[in-house]
């Protein structure tokens, strides 16, 4: 922000030189950036972006006088009234979107004579980098840089039907800026219209069809508040900046909209003559109530480490405005309008702070550091990560957002997608992900179109759907795979199910505990070949094989194996408790089956009746392997596995396991017609 030390002296009681107003406003937490040692004396503070009243002279001249013993002096903002006609019988003004426009005010002033400004105006407005174009646009450009309030002024002849409307614009208008760049809106930008077009974006620029030029003799003199997200939006969109939106942007004193367009009305009057209709046009809620925030003196003391006392505290806050009252250990400020930026106790000790001095506090040689172990939380991912990592797996960081055609199907049953504004999405998409598989599919997508197939890729965050009116966030951890294999793709699918089985099991038994997870066959939305995951017997995830529709949406060539489950259910119990058992005194006895079943019996089938409770002697049953082909006659498969044997009391014989393993087999025919593979 550049500040004219000419200019800025008009507001204070005594004037203040370049040194003085450098030191004081790099105490205060205002560094100079450079200054200029022409004969105006410019320097260029550094405002930081909570700090929006200061982006004006008076706003500067505020910090000055918070600093020394001086006084402010209020510019003259009194402007006589004239003629008979009242500002409504001039102009009409509509507010259709007090939702992004709070409060519009416009002043009318007949009569105007446009041409130069006069030389103080011209010479500060070009002190701080700004060409003077007319006496009516200079004084609106004059009293936004000494109030920091956007105005704008509107020839009255070029509006039609001398009214103006607030409202968003329609899709397909155009506009024409004053800098005479050509844009195409839509509903997401808020416009200054008349009863024909848009004559202004709100709150960024106005338009070459009611500029005020050398022919104006009527202007309608603008005052409002425009919400800050709805300028920057529009600002970004058309490509479009400017001094009263990037004032906009970061918030504007409410009570000063009526303080800046008496001022302007006051100035446009005495530099181009006129008459100023009696009265004023606002359109809008009431003014905001005032503000008050509350400081604890020993919180105060605490927090910046110094011994100050509560009168001590009290004086620097009266420097500052905000008429702070001490009782009972509390300081109780009115907070300015003007002071956007303080809102909680910690703002307050924030203005101790830079009115007592930065420097006065003192910096400890030593400080002390606590070493504290890893949150469980935070071990627990650490976990996974190596677990995942161990296994082949690459971590992804992928867009919040999704198109909704990538969304839409993976929304839960009895929920909906939520939405939410595209142009705050970054062009990433309408939708928060229901799903983070969606966002992995994508990103499986793009490593195919690269030539890099074959790849394993998970990622932790979060989902979120609507129901009625609640919206649900959950952690999810998401995984897809599949495998180079020059096999048939039931083969194919086999062997990644199996290996997206095998790490979760693995994850499982690090995070939670040994055998602490199940499939469970079951449908599943998008998937084939897919089962439920349960933990201790509750569902926490699914898994499958995208299905065709799946892979058609997303590009995807060959089959992909896929799982989601609930992050809070997998990490909650981390560490897992260790189970302690004695060492085996005597050694196991192995036996390898091998079985031919109908290919649509399952692991699971098997495992249920290889496992009785009769069966006392069985110590563990791993699965092996699972082979399609010859001598195998088509639509059955062999499945092979292994029985460990073991009795805690003695050596076992084996004509003690042949007993056992006679008996399985006799149930594996019995319910599953399977047979015994020759030589298994």
């Amino acid at each position: 922000m550049k500040i004219s030390l000419e200019w800025l002296n008009e507001y204070l009681d005594r004037p203040v030189d370049r040194d003085e107003a450098e030191r004081l406003l790099t105490e205060q937490g205002f560094p100079i950036e450079e200054s200029d040692e022409a004969s105006d004396g410019v320097v260029d503070v550094e405002v930081t972006s909570n700090r929006s009243d200061c982006l004006s002279h008076v706003g500067v001249a505020r910090e000055i006088v918070a600093g020394s013993d001086r006084r402010m002096a209020w510019p003259d903002d009194r402007a006589a009234t004239a003629g008979t006609e009242s500002v409504e019988q001039a102009a009409r003004v509509d507010n259709e979107a007090t939702d992004l426009c709070p409060l519009y005010t416009a002043r009318v002033i007949h009569g105007v004579k446009v041409g130069s400004s006069p030389a103080w105006m011209a010479r500060r407005l070009e002190a701080v980098g700004l060409r003077s174009v007319n006496n009516v646009v200079d004084v609106t450009n004059y009293v936004l840089l000494e109030t920091g309030q956007p105005l704008h002024a509107f020839d009255m002849v070029r509006l039609a039907g001398r009214r103006i409307v607030v409202r968003r614009a329609a899709r397909g208008e155009s506009f024409v800026a004053i800098d005479g760049s050509k844009h195409m809106l839509d509903e997401q930008v808020l416009v200054i219209a008349d009863d024909a077009q848009p004559v202004a974006v709100a709150g960024v620029m106005g338009g070459v069809e009611s500029e005020v030029g050398p022919d104006t003799a009527d202007v309608l003199l603008e005052s409002a508040i425009f919400d800050p997200l709805a300028v920057r939006r529009a600002s970004r969109k058309l490509k479009l900046a400017s001094d009263s939106s990037y004032r906009f942007e970061r918030g504007v004193d409410p009570l000063g909209v009526e303080v800046a367009s008496r001022r302007a009305a006051a100035l446009i009057c005495q530099v181009a003559g006129g008459r100023l209709a009696p009265g004023v046009i606002s359109v809008g809620g009431d003014a905001p109530s005032s503000r008050a925030v509350t400081m604890r003196v020993d919180r105060c003391r605490a927090l910046l480490g110094l011994d100050l006392d509560g009168d001590r505290m009290v004086d620097l806050l009266e420097r500052l405005g905000l008429n702070p009252r001490l009782a009972g250990g509390r300081i109780a400020c009115s907070i300015p309008s003007f002071r956007l930026d303080l809102d909680r106790e910690v703002d307050l000790v924030e203005e101790v702070a830079r009115l007592h001095g930065l420097d006065q506090i003192q910096v400890n040689e030593r400080i002390r550091i606590v070493a504290r172990p890893v949150t469980p939380n935070v071990a627990a991912r650490q976990c996974l990560g190596r677990v995942l990592t161990a296994h082949g797996f690459h971590e992804t960081i992928t867009s919040t957002f999704l198109l909704p055609r990538y969304g839409d199907p993976f929304v839960p049953d009895g929920a909906r997608a939520v939405r939410v504004d595209e142009s705050r999405s970054g062009g990433g998409g309408s939708v928060l992900r229901p799903s983070l598989l969606p966002s992995l599919l994508v990103c499986r997508k793009s490593n195919q179109d690269a030539g890099n197939t074959h790849l394993n890729l998970y990622e932790v965050a979060s989902t979120w759907s609507r129901r009625d009116a609640d919206i649900a966030e959950r952690q999810v951890l998401a995984m897809i795979s599949d495998v180079s294999s020059d096999s048939d793709v039931a083969d194919q699918r086999q062997k990644m199910m199996r290996r997206m089985r095998g790490t979760l099991e693995e994850l499982a038994s690090n995070l939670v505990g040994r055998n602490a997870i199940a499939f469970a066959a079951a449908p599943v939305k998008n998937l084939e070949s897919s089962a439920r995951i349960e933990l201790h017997g509750r569902q926490v995830g699914v898994a499958g094989i995208a299905d065709a529709a799946l892979q058609n949406m997303f590009g995807i060539h060959g089959p992909v194996a896929v799982a989601e489950l609930d992050l809070a259910a997998l990490i909650e119990k981390y560490p897992p408790l260790p189970q302690v058992v004695r060492l085996p005194r005597f050694p196991a006895v192995e036996r390898d089956l091998s079985i031919v079943v109908q290919d649509a019996v399952r692991w699971d089938d098997i495992k249920r009746l290889v496992q009785p409770v009769d069966t006392p002697l069985l110590e563990d049953l791993v699965f092996l392997t699972i082979y399609r082909g010859m001598p195998v006659p088509p639509g059955y498969k062999s499945v092979s596995f292994r029985m460990i044997f073991r009795s805690a009391d003695t050596t076992l014989r084996h004509e003690q396991v042949d007993k056992q393993i006679g008996e399985v087999v006799d149930r594996l025919k019995r319910e599953l017609n399977a047979e015994l593979r020759e030589g298994g």
